[in-house]
């Protein structure tokens, strides 16, 4: 498996790369613009950056290890696009710290894997109780949210069409529900290979995308079916790798239709923004925004953690999304990953590769919970949470997004569960 994992990674870099030529060629109002003089010195530093990418050759399968590999690849696309940044700040300095913040994380969300100590089990017949109870309260959370917004719309519009009609309460529970405990409910349900009950689940996560009217509520489905589907024929690893291989490779080739008129130049044009560039360019391009902001502005000093903030203050009112839109309007709001909240805004990029081992520590912890699980299980079920760790910072990611609740749910399932996929 080791050979065809290498050849795997391998042949990501190369298209990860492609990809991140064809954004800063694209969307040059995002303050890149190609330039072929720059191109040698990106090349040399990709080269330098890739042999990290082998600890994916040796590591086992685990939370970390799925994080992980998005995240190298983030970081990947960060440092290439650098060479084409316009902003203005220190890209040297900056570029070391993602490096050594990397590897850094890397050290415990891979290799930190051995189980949490038990504090008593739950049967099959018990835990599949509590799982109709979370359903119930998912189709609750359905219901009460529709009855606030419910209107299907175009994915192209969800970013502009998203409402704040709903409650507080039922906005957390959105992102709770939909972010950790129906994709482990699906996941639970396909590995006991009980496929109605995840068809209700797909149904019923269905309807959460005319409620939040998100982008990432309409691909869900798809996104865990898919990865459920590969799990059951192939290796956990190689699943993690052609999840993210695959759909950018798709869009590096349609880029090659976009000299000319149609409605193939629309549909490549479309899916190039959505997976291409929102994916995998957003995230890296969001560390080249909050270094080249709090190159100039006052850290947080994790302030824009709710609860620090009500204790210690805080320069910044509103989230930081919603800052970056302000300082730069014209590209919607900025949330962003650990790397850039937890690192870099909170205490500066030359201190961002100590918060961001913390947080590999986190999500080991994540590891330890759900160890002896089948990997097909954590794959599917966490996909979710992978998502929104690309995007929102880790306190966001664990509270709002549920992913304390999904550690606990994995910590409380039944080792006896049988696998649907291949360890």
């Amino acid at each position: 498996m080791r050979p065809i994992l290498t050849v795997l990674i391998a042949l990501s870099i190369a298209v990860f790369c492609a990809s991140a030529v064809s954004v800063s060629k694209l969307y040059p109002g995002y303050h890149i613009a190609y330039d072929a003089h720059a191109l040698t010195p990106a090349l040399v530093t990709v080269a330098l950056f890739a042999p990290v990418f082998l600890v994916f050759v040796v590591a086992e399968f685990s939370l970390g290890y799925f994080v992980g590999f998005y995240f190298c690849s983030m970081v990947l696309g960060y440092l290439w696009l650098t060479f084409f940044s316009l902003r203005t700040y220190d890209h040297e300095t900056a570029r070391l710290s993602a490096v050594i913040s990397m590897i850094v994380f890397l050290l415990p969300a891979l290799f930190v894997r051995s189980p949490l100590p038990e504090m008593g089990k739950l049967s099959v017949k018990t835990f599949d109780r509590l799982l109709l109870v979370v359903f119930l309260v998912c189709a609750a959370t359905v219901a009460v949210g529709a009855a606030y917004n419910f209107r299907f719309v175009s994915p192209d519009d969800a970013s502009t069409l998203r409402t704040d009609a709903l409650p507080t309460y039922v906005n957390y529970l959105v992102g709770i529900t939909s972010g950790s405990l129906l994709p482990f409910l699906f996941a639970y349900c396909v590995a006991r290979k009980a496929f109605w009950r995840a068809g209700a689940v797909v149904l019923l996560m269905l309807l959460y995308y005319p409620v939040a009217v998100s982008k990432m509520a309409f691909f869900a489905p798809a996104w865990l079916i898919v990865l459920a589907v590969l799990a059951r024929f192939l290796e956990t690893r190689v699943v993690v790798v052609l999840s993210l291989l695959l759909p950018i490779m798709a869009g590096v080739l349609l880029f090659t239709f976009f000299d000319g008129n149609g409605p193939v130049i629309r549909f490549a044009a479309a899916y190039h923004v959505i997976v291409n560039f929102r994916l995998l360019a957003v995230p890296s391009l969001a560390l080249d925004l909050y270094n080249e902001f709090f190159a100039s502005h006052e850290l947080t000093h994790f302030c824009q953690i709710k609860v620090l903030k009500l204790l210690i203050g805080c320069s910044y009112q509103d989230q930081l999304g919603v800052v970056m839109l302000k300082y730069f309007p014209g590209g919607g709001t900025y949330n962003a990953s650990l790397f850039a909240t937890e690192g870099i805004a909170s205490v500066g990029v030359l201190y961002a590769p100590i918060t961001v081992f913390f947080c590999g520590v986190v999500i080991a912890f994540g590891n330890r919970a759900s160890a002896g699980l089948p990997p097909s299980l954590v794959l599917v079920s966490g996909a979710m949470l992978l998502q929104n760790l690309l995007n929102v910072p880790l306190s966001t990611a664990l509270l709002t997004h549920g992913g304390a609740l999904l550690f606990l749910l994995w910590y409380l399932t039944p080792r006896e569960t049988p696998s649907a996929g291949a360890g």
